[in-house]
């Protein structure tokens, strides 16, 4: 999850430059390449460099949450943000969910469990294809159209414009305190998932009936 740090730092950069939709359509494309070949993987190296790039994905928050607060009006973005943030958190859960499901439709076929969870992962890497070719082609950057066309036409600022920026908000108190909120939020979130992906008895050996004093 480490890689989603400095991913989010680009993507949220690549948002203002070229628009979300190009941001977004590019990652999910380009991110499904490390998710179908992760199963190519013939050892520990190479299994932590092919999840790495797929760390990358993570930097859909940024992205969607860029996305919906140029597509709504300010009386209900709030809504509007929040409704993706839910689905992607919800998204983590129904993966737990169905992938074991679908490594189980795969062994029906007869074929190892070393070999069926190699197989198992094209299934999600070519749902983030289809779906980010299906972004590019149904979707715009804003409701008066696509950043490219709107700069063209003098209605958006050049995207040099935005150099410096960064450097701007990082001086906002409030950036930092939102940074400190999200941090700790999302960093409790994660070693929940984390406890409960490699079993909860270790820590709670009271699970098994034994009597805590």
């Amino acid at each position: 999850m480490a890689i989603t740090i400095v991913a989010r730092l680009v993507f949220g950069w690549l948002c203002d430059r070229i628009g979300p939709r190009l941001a977004c359509s590019g990652r999910l494309i380009v991110g499904s390449v490390p998710v179908m070949c992760i199963g190519l993987a013939d050892s520990y190296e190479t299994f932590r460099l092919f999840r790495l790039a797929i760390g990358v994905i993570g930097a859909s928050f940024v992205i969607t949450q860029y996305h919906t607060s140029v597509m709504f009006a300010p009386n209900v973005v709030g809504a509007a943000n929040a409704t993706p943030a839910g689905w992607g958190n919800l998204g983590g859960g129904v993966t737990k969910i169905a992938m074991p499901l679908i490594f189980a439709g795969v062994l029906m076929f007869s074929v190892s469990e070393a070999f069926g969870w190699r197989i198992a992962m094209v299934t999600p890497g070519a749902a983030l294809l289809l779906v980010g070719i299906a972004y590019f082609f149904l979707i715009q950057d804003s409701p008066a159209g696509n950043c490219k066309d709107l700069r063209a036409r003098g209605i958006m600022a050049p995207a040099a414009d935005t150099k410096g920026k960064f450097l701007e908000a990082a001086q906002d108190h409030r950036v930092w305190a939102l940074f400190v909120i999200y941090g700790a939020c999302f960093g409790v979130e994660l070693t929940i998932n984390n406890i409960a992906a490699h079993g909860l008895r270790p820590l709670f050996p009271f699970a098994e009936g034994t009597s805590v004093r």
